[in-house]
């Protein structure tokens, strides 16, 4: 069965991972949102299957459990990851590749995380294919930058890049259910869909619940999204999931979208294209932290209220000389 299961997330690096020492939670969340959503779509753009996309999504969120998202740009991580993921699938992308996609998803003429309603975004004839041109030497460093972050997630992992995904359990269980017969296929795309949703949630399902409950979980929502109708009994202990942890997932599920839509319209970001280290550092300053240096790594700090005064002064006579 080991090949079912994953090694989920133990206490100390969930803890970790929100202590007082890290991110405040809701530019945690909006990184991993954000660079999961980068992950999937150029996993679409390279034509690689969904399973090896996925993977990648889990191996960067299990990489980021052991070192701070700050250490290296979110982007330069997701490529890392999705190039890692695809060298040891049947499905590998040449580095050039994996390089010019991640180029286009971060110019200007992506539409990925534009709002239609932002003067910025631009329509297919529009879009100028120089914005993300990768000259020789800027191919170099990003290629040379990939395969250090691929080297550093292979020793933070102890090179243990297994994943098992709930998609073949999920497509299992449909079938002792009889949920895939024709009348109720629709059920079996939503199921996947809240899969596929579940890897862009900040909860980490994917790291803290194992590929059966997952399964479970996008079935039942599934479900009750079309109306079917389910058995009368605890049909989800059939398959070593408990009540408390289906509701979880379930509403973890189904939440994201609410989630994702309010994050919009709190972070202007958003709407402007990929969030970046750069933005994520000026939103720390805003609220009185700076990045330093600790024993462990990166570490969030609170900055000296006069270092503070002084920095808000600069910036203030900047405005003036501007």
């Amino acid at each position: 069965m080991a090949h079912m299961t994953n090694p989920l997330a133990t206490p100390d690096q969930l803890y970790q991972r929100t202590s007082f020492s890290a991110l405040p939670s809701d530019l945690q969340d909006i990184i991993f949102f954000t660079t999961q959503v980068l992950t999937q779509a150029a996993g679409v753009l390279l034509r690689i299957p969904q399973s090896v996309a996925a993977q990648a999504g889990v191996i960067l969120a299990r990489y980021w459990l052991i070192a701070s998202p700050l250490s290296h740009e979110f982007s330069d991580t997701s490529a890392a990851a999705l190039f890692l993921v695809a060298k040891l699938s049947a499905h590998p992308c040449p580095p050039r590749d994996v390089c010019n996609v991640y180029a286009y998803l971060l110019s200007p003429s992506s539409p990925l995380f534009r709002s239609p309603s932002n003067p910025s975004t631009t329509s297919d004839k529009d879009r100028d294919p120089s914005s993300y041109y990768l000259s020789e030497s800027a191919y170099t460093t990003f290629r040379t930058r990939i395969l250090s972050l691929e080297a550093r997630i292979l020793y933070s992992l102890s090179f243990d890049t297994h994943v098992a995904l709930p998609h073949p359990l999920a497509v299992t269980y449909l079938q002792a259910l009889d949920f895939l017969s024709a009348p109720k296929t629709e059920i079996a795309g939503r199921a996947v869909a809240y899969l596929n949703t579940a890897l862009l949630s900040p909860q980490l399902l994917y790291l803290t619940h194992q590929p059966n409950a997952l399964a479970v979980a996008a079935i039942y929502a599934a479900a009750r999204d079309v109306g079917a109708k389910m058995p009368e009994c605890a049909w989800w202990e059939v398959f070593d999931v408990e009540r408390e942890e289906l509701g979880f997932l379930v509403v973890g599920m189904r939440s994201l979208e609410g989630w994702a839509r309010k994050q919009r319209d709190g972070f202007e970001e958003l709407g402007k294209g990929m969030v970046t280290r750069a933005f994520v550092e000026g939103e720390m300053r805003k609220r009185g932290l700076r990045i330093g240096n600790g024993s462990g790594g990166v570490v969030v700090e609170v900055e000296d209220e006069e270092a503070v005064m002084m920095r808000r002064l600069d910036e203030k006579a900047a405005e003036l000389e501007g």
